[in-house]
């Protein structure tokens, strides 16, 4: 048979790999469309699903939230109102199908009406639309795949009355995927036609280098090879299957000192070291590998021949790197000196804690600097307090190393270096000081003769001591000690040593003063809460204050004793936290307690304290001041335990928990008033009736609410604590600590858990007086009869007195009919009401006056007395202390004292 030419066979072989390439780029070109194709029909029918879930979600929603759907639901013909509406929202909307069913599940509206009355099918979700939410799902239809939403119809107190239903028929996937797949197609087949064409330039391209290429070109190509490889500074080394040296250029000789007849030559037999024989006898890869040879240090690279279509063996270039091997070992100190010092930046002062501080310190500095670290702080600095001189006392912070058991003063010692060691050498003048032989320094060793051979025979030899020291102040000393490395500190070593221990002075002394600010903001807060609750015996009360993790905020609590048995409990937040939070805190505090002395009712009492605040920022903000409130929440309530009425409003503040007897739980809705400070906005006061021996549960937003859980989840594991926990006030707020202390929160937690108790009949007593000057001794006698019932003949001469007068003044000044009520709790108090809502003033009387002494002999007799307006008048009020039998007149057990037994 007659052999091709070798260009015809070259040509051929340059055809033969076009045409492998165009039948590669052609599947590839056929998988990418079918690819595209499904992505496309997996695109719409995700998107018609969704599209579908939303409208019948939207069209549900929309239809049960119209107005007059919730009034039809309860009227006596739902169908008549509804079904036209129905049928109208759906034809409009497009919709499957819209059904209004009842609390029942019975149908009030429907597309095909011999279903209405009928009871609907999915009775399943009923329980689900009773209990306020809705109900969403996927299901085949006679139409193909139907969405359906399904939301409860609330009436105006928030009842569910019924629900509304809505389904959507999915988009049809293929009528869609039809109208796209022509485009795909067109594109693949663009793509084709372009891989084709590109294959084709490629073949001409191939065959056109190739032409005319003869022995004489190959030939000068070699030679121009051969030269260019003997001219090259670096070492070229070609080693074949066998391992046997097939080429070495003339440096490589040089550097490797070979002899006139290596190549061809075993590898091992070339007298080069081990490292360097097996580096070239494996044929693996290297970059870069350092291998000592004939007093040169050499950087090898290796790669095999076989990698791209050669023979078999490797290839290796030496290159002399003697002269750079000294240079990068100085430039690898100073990396790994950068690194430690980057280190230290973002590694020391993580935390505003000074013993943290130091211990980041010598973690960072062990095993990549020193081999053990230790850090001596003066005494006040763990207090927050600045050292007073540089010779006192020194404790030992932080002992750390990559060893447990070196010879070394343990954490917690006190420590007091003498003057001949390092340490104490350089802390007066702050300077860094080096003992690179610790074996032949003498100074150190004065401290401890035996402990400082111990530390020598342990292997430690080399030592900084660096002072800490900022704002022109020495905090204290760092100690870094070497053992494993055999290369003692030297001066560079020194400079890093000094810059650590500069950056870690600022971040301790930034520590310590955060110490100090913070310990200030704690008593500060600790001295503005209440420390004991008032005796009173309209509510039991527990509470708990949990300051945040870091800082001290803003949150408050207390329990006001009122007239008549009354009691107030208030819980506040103010934003932010700190110095400033803590003292706007006992600002506001204060404020409510004197607001509190006026008897105001919550609503009003918020709209003064609003105003208070909001004049206070304006007065702070004209004279430039930068620490205006920033904001407050409160919660006011006023408890009657006679009617067991209490009387809340909030500024912004969430809304109490109530626990009745039986352990269920409401959130009380008392209307949202604004937050404190914004100034001009109304505030809304709820009245509700508290059932005896519940629990009224006030809270801030630190309980049930931070950056990882919304307030709804918050609410919800408040809601199942309560309904768990005790009936106890103080086993109440254990329950809730408990449940909310492992995730620490980032806010304060201010907790009043108060129990509700009702004043005995049989110790209140009630008339109406007639306007009539005679009912005054009617009104005597009466008094009288009933202090004797209840044992206090002691106090019914003055009582009757006070009555007199008060009765006297109501009978002359004020109108409407006159009420009087006497209330036997811890103290005697006597009320008048009427309809006038002029307040009565006290006056001193002249010599020769008839009258304007009867308040006057109130305020004598009485222990205390005041005025407080109501809804339909006013009452005024006196108190007079018991005997010392009757002070505590009511037990735990909610009974009466002596006189009521």
């Amino acid at each position: 048979m007659r052999r091709q030419p070798k260009g015809v066979r070259s040509l051929l072989s340059v055809r033969s790999v076009v045409g492998q390439l165009f039948i590669l780029q052609v599947a590839i070109i056929m998988l990418l469309a079918v690819g595209a194709v499904f992505l496309l029909v997996l695109t719409v029918q995700r998107d018609a699903e969704r599209n579908a879930a939303d409208r019948s979600l939207a069209i549900t929603e929309g239809f049960a939230r119209s107005p007059g759907v919730a009034k039809a639901l309860k009227s006596p013909d739902p169908t008549a109102v509804l079904q036209p509406r129905a049928e109208a929202a759906r034809k409009a909307s497009g919709v499957g199908a819209l059904v209004v069913v009842n609390r029942d599940g019975i149908r009030y509206t429907h597309p095909q009406p011999k279903l209405i009355g009928q009871r609907w099918t999915r009775e399943d979700a009923m329980g689900t639309l009773l209990a306020g939410r809705t109900v969403k799902g996927k299901y085949t239809g006679p139409f193909g795949p139907l969405f359906t939403a399904i939301v409860p119809v609330r009436d105006g107190k928030g009842s569910v009355s019924g629900a509304v239903g809505a389904s959507v028929t999915v988009e049809n996937v293929n009528g869609v995927v039809a109208r796209h797949l022509p485009a795909v197609l067109g594109a693949a087949a663009a793509a084709m036609t372009i891989t084709t064409g590109g294959a084709a330039v490629l073949s001409r391209r191939l065959l056109r280098q190739t032409r005319g290429l003869g022995p004489s070109e190959i030939t000068r190509l070699y030679e121009h090879h051969d030269a260019v490889l003997h001219a090259a500074r670096e070492g070229i080394v070609i080693v074949d299957a066998d391992r046997r040296l097939s080429l070495a250029n003339h440096q490589a000789r040089h550097l490797l000192g070979l002899p006139p007849d290596a190549v061809g030559r075993p590898v091992a037999e070339l007298g080069l070291p081990p490292p360097t024989t097996e580096l070239l006898a494996s044929g693996r890869e290297a970059d870069d590998e350092i291998h000592p040879v004939a007093g040169r240090v050499l950087a090898a690279n290796q790669r095999p021949l076989d990698g791209h279509g050669g023979p078999s063996g490797s290839v290796a270039t030496l290159r002399d790197s003697t002269e750079l091997q000294v240079l990068s070992g100085r430039a690898e100190a100073a990396r790994e000196r950068l690194q430690v010092l980057y280190g230290a930046s973002v590694g020391i002062g993580t935390s505003l804690d000074v013993t943290r501080t130091a211990e980041e310190l010598a973690e960072v500095a062990v095993d990549r600097f020193a081999d053990f670290v230790t850090v001596d702080l003066a005494e006040p600095i763990l207090t927050g307090d600045e050292p007073v001189d540089t010779g006192q006392q020194l404790r030992r912070i932080v002992m750390r190393g990559i060893h447990d058991d070196p010879p070394i003063h343990r954490t917690g010692e006190p420590i007091d270096f003498v003057p001949s060691t390092p340490q104490a050498t350089g802390m007066p003048l702050g300077d860094a000081v080096i003992e690179p032989e610790l074996h032949r320094a003498h100074g150190w060793r004065e401290q401890d003769p035996a402990g400082a051979q111990r530390i020598i025979d342990y292997g430690i030899h080399s030592l900084i001591t660096v002072p800490l020291r900022a704002r022109g102040v020495t905090l204290g000393v760092v100690s870094f000690w070497r053992s494993e490395e055999p290369e003692p500190f030297e001066e560079d070593d020194l400079a890093l040593a000094e810059e650590l221990g500069t950056r870690a002075a600022v971040c301790i002394d930034n520590a310590r003063r955060y110490t100090r600010e913070h310990a200030m903001a704690v008593t500060l807060q600790h001295s503005l809460l209440p420390r004991d609750l008032p005796e009173q015996n309209a509510l039991e009360v527990a509470h708990r204050y949990l300051p945040a993790q870091s800082g001290v905020g803003g949150d408050w609590f207390d329990v006001i004793p009122l007239p008549g048995a009354r009691v107030a409990l208030v819980v506040g937040d103010v934003v932010g936290q700190g110095l400033h939070a803590a003292a706007t805190m006992g600002r506001l505090r204060t404020a409510v307690r004197n607001f509190s002395s006026l008897d105001l009712p919550p609503d009003e009492l918020l709209a003064r304290l609003d105003e208070l605040i909001d004049g206070d920022d304006r007065t702070r903000e004209n004279a430039d001041f930068s620490d205006a409130t920033l904001g407050a929440t409160c919660l006011y309530a006023i408890y009657d335990p006679v009617g067991r009425s209490c009387t809340m409003a909030r500024a912004g503040h969430p809304p109490p928990a109530l626990v009745h007897p039986d352990n269920t739980v409401e959130f009380l809705e008392l209307p949202a008033g604004p937050p404190l400070g914004l100034g001009g906005l109304p505030f809304e006061a709820a009245e509700v009736e508290l059932p005896e021996g519940s629990r009224l549960v006030l809270y801030t937003d630190g309980l049930v609410e931070d950056r990882d859980r919304d307030i709804e989840e918050g609410l919800d594991i408040l809601r199942s604590t309560l309904s768990r926990a005790d009936g106890e006030p103080e086993d109440t707020c254990a329950a809730l600590l408990e449940a909310w202390l492992p995730r620490r929160s980032r806010d304060d937690i201010a907790l009043l858990v108060a129990r509700t108790r009702v004043l005995p009949p049989n110790q209140v007593a009630r008339w109406d007086v007639p306007r009539d000057p005679a009912a005054v001794g009617q009104m005597r006698s009466a008094v009288g009869e009933q202090l004797a019932a209840w044992g206090l003949d002691d106090l019914a001469f003055l009582t009757e007195l006070i009555l007199s007068e008060l009765i006297t003044n109501a009978i002359r000044h004020a109108t409407g009919p006159i009420g009087v009520r006497l209330l036997l709790d811890r103290k005697l108090v006597c009320e008048v009401s009427d309809s006038s809502s002029t307040s009565p003033h006290l006056r001193y009387a002249d010599t020769a006056d008839e009258g304007g002494r009867g308040l006057f002999l109130v305020a004598q007799l009485a222990d205390r007395w005041g005025t407080r307006y109501t809804p339909s008048g006013k009452v005024i009020w006196s108190e007079q202390r018991l005997p010392d039998e009757y002070r505590d007149m009511r037990h735990p057990g909610g009974r009466a004292g002596p006189a009521g037994r």
